[in-house]
């Protein structure tokens, strides 16, 4: 435990210089969705690279790609030690509607040990407790215990459109041990919580023509196709009233929930009861056999995001559309692949639809579902850091969004990714007022240190997958 009092010691010396720092990182307006902010782009990648340099970083540099840069960065000094590889990023969601906004998004404020400004929590403060880790380190034991490369890029917040062509492309620079991201949340305040499995995504949008042009309901309707009604008989063949996906052959390849997974999910004492209050519903609806957490972590979803189609305006117009659309979305799980699931959704739509219209599928956003063991030995030095600073006991989560760039490292680099957060759900983030709690700002960053020590006691070939 030495090396934590020497991170404590560390920190508390320098917390408001570091506080000072990452305000400067949060000042700038490095919004990758807006062209505008294409200059302010390259001033955060060179924000960086400084930083990692005055850390001790080597090798460093800012690649460029089709869009915006990758900021690059190692130090690759502990002979024989494991390399745990950092990615990150260093652009933000726009700001949008302003006037929610308690305080200016690129004027950062501590208000009740909260920082707000965007990008606090996601993912500029997460990127920069990992650089102050390395920093307090490096300036206290004149070096490691492990080899680090940090891999912060800047289109995050726009899909990774080009990271994963870099990856590719970096493949032996980027080799390592362990996959170290912060970029997801806790379990709660004061409860850590390492994530370590995430669902993956496939999107389409259906779209039903009938006549060429919208007809009146009192001339035709009755004897010609509504393709309303058409889109709607489509979406009801999609599941079952119990929640079962009613698609051939789509839950195939799920991978079975083991044994102690479900044990440690039952663990969390999730309340239900609560949910539906804070959400306010009356009832929460699934598959039959799983809890919320296992169906929201675990199972395979498809969900209609949105139907569109006919007059909708005040009042009544008596049309008969001419057409009539949809967007889907399923969330996958391990072994399902996207690609081959969009193939199950097109068979099955053509195999439902009504005569009389013509339906087409337009295929979107793609993602493969991620998972590292939860008993792998990275995944569980991760807790046990965790709980040498917060003091409670680690849960092991999944989550149920994407984040389809962790599952294009885990295939490109076959490496565990270790998605080690310490985000809370309520801050706002991709919203006004975004912020982050600084106790977690504080604790985190000797928690990363700690992490650094736990790796350094493997042997390169107990980390494999």
């Amino acid at each position: 435990m030495d090396h934590l009092e020497t991170l404590d010691g560390y920190f508390k010396v320098k917390r408001d210089e570091h506080l000072g720092q990452l305000k400067d990182f949060l000042r700038i307006p490095s919004i990758s969705a807006l062209s505008e902010h294409k200059n302010d782009m390259q001033k955060a990648a060179e924000w960086l690279l400084a930083s990692f340099k005055a850390a001790g970083l080597e090798n460093l540099s800012i690649d460029e790609t089709d869009g915006h840069p990758v900021v690059y960065g190692d130090w690759l000094h502990a002979e024989g030690k494991p390399t745990i590889l950092v990615y990150g990023h260093y652009d933000v969601q726009p700001v949008d509607p302003l006037n929610l906004w308690n305080s200016g998004p690129f004027e950062p404020e501590v208000r009740d040990n909260k920082l707000y400004a965007r990008g606090a929590s996601d993912d500029k403060g997460q990127v920069f407790m990992h650089i102050k880790a390395v920093e307090a380190l490096m300036q206290k034991t004149g070096g490691l215990p492990v080899n680090v490369k940090f891999m912060i890029e800047g289109e995050e917040e726009i899909g990774s459109p080009n990271l994963e062509k870099y990856i590719k492309t970096n493949k032996d620079k980027l080799a390592a041990d362990v996959i170290v991201i912060s970029d997801t949340g806790m379990q709660g305040p004061g409860q850590p919580a390492v994530c370590y499995g995430l669902r993956g995504l496939c999107g389409v949008q259906i779209d039903v023509q009938g006549a060429t042009s919208d007809l009146h309901s009192g001339l035709y309707g009755g004897g010609v196709q509504n393709p309303i009604h058409s889109l709607a008989e489509v979406l009801a063949s999609f599941r079952d009233q119990e929640g079962t996906i009613a698609i051939e052959g789509f839950y195939d390849n799920v991978r079975p929930l083991l044994d102690e997974e479900r044990e440690a999910y039952q663990a969390l004492g999730f309340n239900e009861e609560e949910l539906k209050e804070d959400i306010g519903v009356s009832e929460l609806f699934g598959e039959k056999g799983y809890t919320y957490l296992e169906r929201t972590w675990t199972r395979p979803t498809l969900e209609v995001n949105g139907v569109f189609g006919g007059f909708s305006g005040e009042g009544i117009k008596t049309v008969l559309p001419a057409e009539a659309g949809a967007k889907i979305t399923c969330r996958l799980v391990p072994d399902q692949d996207p690609d081959e699931i969009v193939e199950k959704l097109k068979s099955h739509i053509e195999k439902h639809k009504p005569a009389g219209v013509t339906v087409t599928v337009t295929e979107f956003d793609k993602g493969k579902p991620f998972i590292t063991p939860f008993d792998h030995p990275a995944i569980q030095a991760a807790g046990r850091s965790y709980e040498k600073v917060y003091n409670v006991p680690t849960a092991y989560t999944r989550g149920g969004g994407s984040i389809p760039i962790v599952a294009a490292f885990d295939e490109i680099l076959e490496l565990p990714v270790v998605l080690m957060g310490f985000g809370l759900a309520s801050e706002n983030f991709h919203a006004p007022n975004e912020h982050f709690h600084l106790e977690n700002f504080d604790q985190g960053m000797r928690v990363i240190g700690d992490y650094y020590y736990e790796i350094a006691g493997f042997e390169k070939e107990q980390l494999k997958k």
